[in-house]
């Protein structure tokens, strides 16, 4: 177990080392100059130009720029904001929570509803509801999320008048920031409607960013339940007598759950990527619009910094998903 931890280990060197070339091409290919987007293009003259140019490093050739960038990777040092002048590692943390508060919240919808109409389709097979669930999970998949997101904004949002459009929580409320979570600390403030109030602000967001895996869920679950449901341990669990929830239920969901876990886990990335244009159309302060909003700023620290971050933790949660698989499935780790 321990080489196949090392192995994947391994594994992650490379493809970071690739993340940071391309992060670091990415934001220099971008037009327009963050020198003068920082101090005006009327306001700066070439002698201040030449020293903010000498102040962030952009003056030296661009293999040295790389090569001080990876070495400030190595010592943990991820720049400074152009923009805000502070450490880009804190604004990320700062921020974090509330992408993973998001996050947490889409994969629960996603799983809550994908597993059961999976299950239910598996069972249903060829049917008309196998046919209406799979069809509306690839409509869920294939539906663009800016667009998605609107649809839901203007139709419970402008036309039902359900739920806030944009932020956290009401302005009404107010209580120091706990836990960086705001039902969390909705919960601990004592406020009486605060936690209601932040979860209808994450409602919309969270069902918007969860339908793509939930559509990837619930057809990796029915995917799971017909193979499982032609095993002869099933077939043998039927001719016994047993109920028709208690095969699908205990012998069949819990040898199919296996590779859904493996999905679920690996859905993480999708998240992370869909998170930046729900947290854009719903104005959720969290990395995903503070690297929108740092891109138009063209601040080269923070859009580096945070497409690395982004990409250390998605592969550290491939490879606890990659681990856990292993740790379920001798084979693969023998492979």
């Amino acid at each position: 177990m321990l080489r196949f931890f090392l192995n994947k280990l391994l594994l992650i060197v490379p493809t970071l080392i690739g993340i940071t070339i391309v992060a670091f091409a990415f934001v220099r290919l971008l037009p327009g100059d963050p020198i003068l987007l920082l101090a005006g293009e009327r306001g700066v003259t070439p002698e201040r130009y030449q020293k903010l140019l000498m102040q962030f490093g952009f003056d030296r050739p661009i293999w040295e720029q790389y090569f001080q960038y990876v070495l400030g990777l190595l010592q943990g040092d991820f720049g400074i904001s152009i923009s805000t002048k502070r450490e880009v590692i804190s604004e990320f943390l700062a921020r974090f929570p509330a992408t993973v508060e998001l996050s947490f919240f889409a994969i629960i919808f996603a799983t809550v509803v994908g597993i059961p109409a999976g299950i239910i389709s598996a069972v249903k097979r060829g049917s008309t509801v196998d046919q209406t669930v799979m069809g509306l999970a690839l409509t869920g998949y294939s539906m663009p999320i800016f667009w998605w997101g609107l649809l839901l904004i203007i139709f419970f949002s402008g036309m039902l008048h359900w739920t806030p459009v944009s932020g956290r929580i009401d302005l009404l409320y107010f209580f120091p920031s706990v836990t960086g979570f705001m039902t969390v600390d909705a919960l601990l403030s004592g406020q009486k409607g605060a936690f209601g109030s932040a979860m209808s602000h994450l409602t919309l967001p969270a069902i918007v960013l969860g339908t793509i895996p939930l559509a990837v869920i619930a057809r990796q679950t029915r995917s799971a339940m017909l193979e499982v449901l032609g095993e002869d341990y099933v077939r043998t669990a039927r001719a016994k007598g047993l109920s028709s929830l208690r095969v699908v239920g205990l012998h069949a969901l819990r040898n199919a759950l296996i590779p859904v876990i493996t999905t679920i886990g690996l859905q993480v990335g999708v998240l992370m990527a869909g998170a930046i244009l729900t947290e854009t159309i719903f104005s959720w302060p969290g990395i995903g619009k503070w690297m929108i909003d740092s891109i138009s700023r063209r601040d080269y620290p923070v859009v580096q910094g945070g497409l690395v971050l982004v990409s250390i933790i998605v592969m550290m949660v491939n490879l606890f998903v990659d681990v856990l698989y292993g740790l379920i499935n001798p084979r693969i780790r023998h492979q």
